[in-house]
Parts: structure tokens; sequence; C-alpha cells
């Protein structure tokens, strides 16, 4: 122990008050005792009583001295009692906790009691945070009774109370349902009961309710994209895609999940009963900012239960500027000039979860003004928009995509957004309706900007309707942008670099991911999109033939003043916002 952790011993082994922590904060130089004495002579209220000393503090904003210009935050409180107890910091994320392990370490009245929580726990060590790093009492009994050693952590006290509440409030929940369906985690029939018929826990049963409630709104605040409800032989994982990647949530008993997908599938206005068809249904709730917030939900019959996906909607999308979603100055004039004129056929391209709807809904809302009459016919309907006159396709009534816009064209159209483009009857049709005066906006599944004209060839439509018809192409997808609280200098990767721009002027500086509290460690924190903008010029046209050389269609278009999907990733990695794996990651070769 060094001198800075050996001083102010005289009050250890006792619980951390305002005093105790302000005569420590003077000794270590990061207040005056000018400061510490006006702390300690202002009144506190009863609330601001019942705060941890750190809180309180915290609150505050008390200028650092020890580092000029900064201000004594919670994290930095925290870290700095850490280094003075001699114990590690530790910040708590959930989504690196097994909130099921770690509860079962400790009863929730021992836990609040002691105001500690374990945050992680192995065959031979359990970690626990407390913001009491002199407080010794319960140590001996948790070593005693789980038979590993006890390895302590300074954590955010807030959090800690927060997390602990959550966390066991889950738990109790997923054991209180788990015993309405008859379930024991000790049972080596676990899973013959689970498939037991009437063993599940009524949809409607508060335990059920209160395990959605926690899912829904822990999804929106660790801003998911997309939650998956997986079952499997013994347990069900839960799963969320955040930054378009998928992180492991909790593991739920069968049967509660399948109460859980039950309860959502009555939320959603699906049938219930039928677990043997896949299913589409959608639901409206609010977050905990009181934002509405809508959600698609998709159910599939798999070989241990229904699998449900709920991909999440965020209505901010929709009113997002094209510069906040990642386009060039010059991208958004390309994009712009195509969608503003009055008839035609605009195409987006890209994989699933490319960022395709975001664009099209953002420039339909753009589009739909009081003067205009906008129809989409879509499968799903992905969000619902009050501007929009919204058709959703019903294969199972014979609704196609071309039955569907057949429908539209006889009510009165200026604007119509196809959800895909599938076959040669929908391409046609589309085709007759911009040949006809209207706006047709669609999307197709191909790598590439120039690869999209290729597939309207090749399921049938000649190459002079594309001529007149296609006003361009845009292709995107969606990268992960670079922290920018972590993000750190490094040298160019010139063999990488030369990938992207094949080759291309170096940038000056490019960054690399490093990890920090507020990415999660990651070294990233959101996404933005890359596009690739092909526009039908003469010389592009001249090339659209029976059989078109993609290489020269290629060249053409960027000779043009296209940038490709790497090219248009080059600028970003330029601009410090991601890095060239990352643009290698989602790109095509």
């Amino acid at each position: 122990m060094n001198n800075k952790q050996a001083d102010g011993l005289h009050h250890r082994e006792q619980m951390l008050d305002l005093a105790m922590v302000v005569s420590d904060l003077v000794r270590s130089k990061h207040i005056d005792q000018t400061t510490a004495d006006d702390i300690l002579g202002r009144p506190r209220t009863p609330e601001q009583a019942r705060l941890h000393p750190l809180e309180y503090l915290a609150d505050l904003a008390l200028d650092d001295l020890c580092h000029p210009g900064s201000k004594l935050d919670i994290e930095k409180l925290c870290q700095w009692l850490a280094e003075l107890a001699g114990q590690a910091y530790c910040h708590i994320d959930p989504l690196k906790i097994d909130a099921a392990n770690i509860t079962s370490i400790m009863s929730h009245a021992y836990a609040r009691r002691h105001q500690i929580l374990a945050v992680e726990v192995t065959d031979t060590e359990i970690v626990v945070a407390s913001a009491q790093p002199w407080h010794r009492t319960w140590e001996d009994n948790l070593r005693h009774v789980n038979r590993r050693e006890i390895r302590r952590v300074v954590a955010n006290p807030a959090d800690i109370k927060r997390y602990t509440v959550e966390f066991y409030r889950l738990a109790q929940s997923v054991m209180g349902a788990s015993s309405e369906a008859g379930v024991t985690s000790a049972s080596p029939n676990s899973f013959e009961q689970m498939m037991e018929p009437g063993k599940a826990p009524d949809a409607n049963d508060e335990h059920i309710v209160n395990i959605v409630d926690w899912l829904l709104q822990y999804a929106f605040e660790q801003k998911a994209s997309d939650i998956h409800i997986e079952p499997r032989r013994e347990q069900c994982n839960l799963r969320f895609r955040i930054d378009g990647v998928l992180h492991p949530i909790y593991q739920m008993p069968v049967k509660v999940a399948a109460a859980m997908t039950s309860r959502l599938k009555i939320l959603g206005r699906m049938n219930v009963a039928e677990k043997r068809k896949p299913q589409d249904g959608r639901l409206k709730t609010r977050n905990t900012d009181g934002y509405e917030v809508e959600l698609r939900l998709s159910t599939l019959p798999t070989a241990f239960g229904e699998k449900l996906v709920m991909r999440i909607f965020d209505p901010e999308l929709l009113i997002k500027s094209f510069s906040a979603q990642g386009f060039s100055s010059e991208d958004e004039r390309r994009w712009k000039a195509m969608s503003g004129q009055p008839n035609g056929i605009i195409l987006v391209t890209g994989p699933t979860g490319s960022g395709k709807t975001t664009t099209l809904y953002s420039t339909l809302k753009q589009l739909a003004t009081d003067q205009v009459n906008v129809c989409t016919v879509e499968d799903p309907i992905e969000m619902v928009e009050p501007t929009f006159n919204q058709m959703q396709v019903q294969h199972n009534i014979d609704l196609t995509f071309a039955s569907g816009l057949r429908a539209l064209l006889r009510q009165d159209p200026d604007i119509i957004m196809v959800g895909e483009i599938r076959d040669l009857e929908t391409a046609g049709i589309a085709i007759q309706a911009a040949l006809t005066g209207h706006l047709v906006i669609s999307t197709l599944h191909t790598n590439d900007a120039p690869s999209a004209l290729t597939r309207l060839l090749e399921i049938g439509v000649p190459p002079y309707l594309i001529k007149n018809t296609v006003l361009g192409v845009m292709a995107q997808r969606l990268v992960r942008t670079l922290c920018p609280n972590c993000k750190a200098r490094a040298p160019l990767d010139t063999i990488g670099w030369k990938a992207l721009t094949n080759p291309g002027p170096a940038p000056s500086e490019v960054y690399e991911p490093v990890g920090c509290l507020d990415c999660r460690e990651t070294g990233y924190r959101g996404r933005t999109g890359l596009y690739e903008i092909l526009t039908m010029s003469p010389g592009v046209k001249a090339l659209v033939n029976e059989n078109p050389d993609i290489t020269l269609l290629s060249q053409q278009c960027i000779k043009e003043g296209m940038n490709s999907l790497r090219q248009s990733g080059a600028q970003k990695v330029a601009a410090g916002m991601t890095t060239i794996a990352e643009v290698m990651r989602v790109t095509p070769e």
C-alpha cells in the first residue's frame, strides 16, 4: 500500500461518510481546505443526506485541482476512491453481466443491506462491486457460503443501486414464472417438463408482463435495433443487435420464453394459437423518455419452439438530414436531383440491414407534401407513417407486389414506393407507372449499383425500357463509426488503403478504436452510411444492352463521378470517422 492509500486509515472498516471522503480529497489535493469547509458547512436535504458521499459530491460539480479545467464527476471520484483503496475500478456494463448467474450468489436483501453487487462469477472467484471499499463484514460469510474467493472492485454507487434492483427484480420474475410453469433448474428432465402441454405460465401473468416490459425498455436503453428470442433445447437465448452486432443478454427457461412470446404476440395482434406458421405483427409502445417507438414482430417455427425477432424503428431517423445519415455533399446533390424528378424509377440496393428502409422513408418523408399523393406497397410495412398511404402485401389472398402496384395506379398517385422488385411482372408494372408520369422508388438485392441494371436485364426487362425509365441507382451499407471520446491516431495500413481507393492519395492521419466507458470498450459507437450513386447519363445508357460488360459499366460510372462503396468508405476513414478494417468488413470486393 502506498502513502496515499495509507492516509486516513483511522476511519477504515467503517462505512464512508461525507466528512471522511472530503478529508481524503483534501489530503490527495483534489480540492482545497476552503472548498472542504464550504462543503461540510452546507445544509443538506433529507434526500441529499441519503445519497452516497460520492454521488453528493458529483452533483456539486467541483473543480478538480489536480486536473485544471475538469470537474470531479462521478466516474472520476469512483476511480479516485478505487486507487485510494488499492482496488480495481469497474464500470458496470449490463451487457457483459450474466444476471441469472450473479443473482444466485447472494439474496437481494443481503446485497441491498451491504450495498454490494456481484458482477462476475467463475469456478474459483466472485468479483463483487461496492462503493464502500473498507466495509468488510460481509466478505467471510459470502466466501464461506459460496466456497470461492472474493475479489473486490469499486463501482459507481448509483449503478450498484440501480442494477441491484433491475437484476434481482428480473430474476424474481423469471423464478416466479418458472414456478408457475412447474420448472426447476435442478430437474434432470427439465426439457421434457418444458415440452409438456399445460405447463406454460399464462401470457398475462404478472411475472411475464414484468419480464416483457424489462426486455423492451432495456433494448431501448441500449439502443438496440433488433431483439431476438431464440428457443434452444435447454434454455432460450435473448440477444440484442447493437450497431449491427449481436450481443447475448439473458438465458430464460424455455417455457418462460414461450409465455413471453405469447405475450408479445398478443400485443402485436397476432394469432397466439398458431405456432406452426410464420407470422408478422407490430406494436407501439413508449421508451423511458416518453417517445413513441414502433416494433415490427416476426415469428418463425423452429425445432424447439417459436423464434421471435422484433425490429425496433426509431421515429427520429425519419427526421434526420441526409448529411446526418452519412451522405457527402456530392452524394446528397446527386440523390436529391434524382428524387426530385417528376417521373422515372429510382432503385436502392443493398443487403438486409444496410439502411435501405431509413433512406426510402426519409426520402419519401421529404417528398410527401400536401400537394402530392404518396402511396406504398410493402412486405411488410416497416414503419407506419401518417403522411403516406401504405398497403401491406398479403400472399394468402393473392395481394402481391404486382397486384398491389396495379391497384395503386388507379389511386391517382404521384409517388409510389414498391418494397422490392422481385420479378418481371412487378418490374413491368413499375416501368409502366414510370412511363405514365409517376415517380417510382423501389429496392433490389444486389452488391453494388451497376449490378442493379444487369439484374433488371436478367429478370427480363428490355434494355430500351431501362434506358427510358431508370433515373439512377444507389447502393448502400452501414459502417460502425469510431467512438469520438477514445479513438486514437494510428499508422496507415497502406495495403488496405490501396484496396479501398485503388490507389488514391493517402490521408494525413487515420484513427483506430481504443475502447472506453461510452462505447462499452468496443471502440465504436453508432453507425453511418456508405453510398454509391449511379446516375443514368448518356454514357451509361450507351453501355446498357442485352449483354452488358459489368466492368466497363462500373468504370464508366466512376468516370462520370460515382464513388464506389469502398471509395465512400475511404472518405469516412480519411475524415477519422471509421477504420479501413470496418469498411472492408461491410463492402464487397
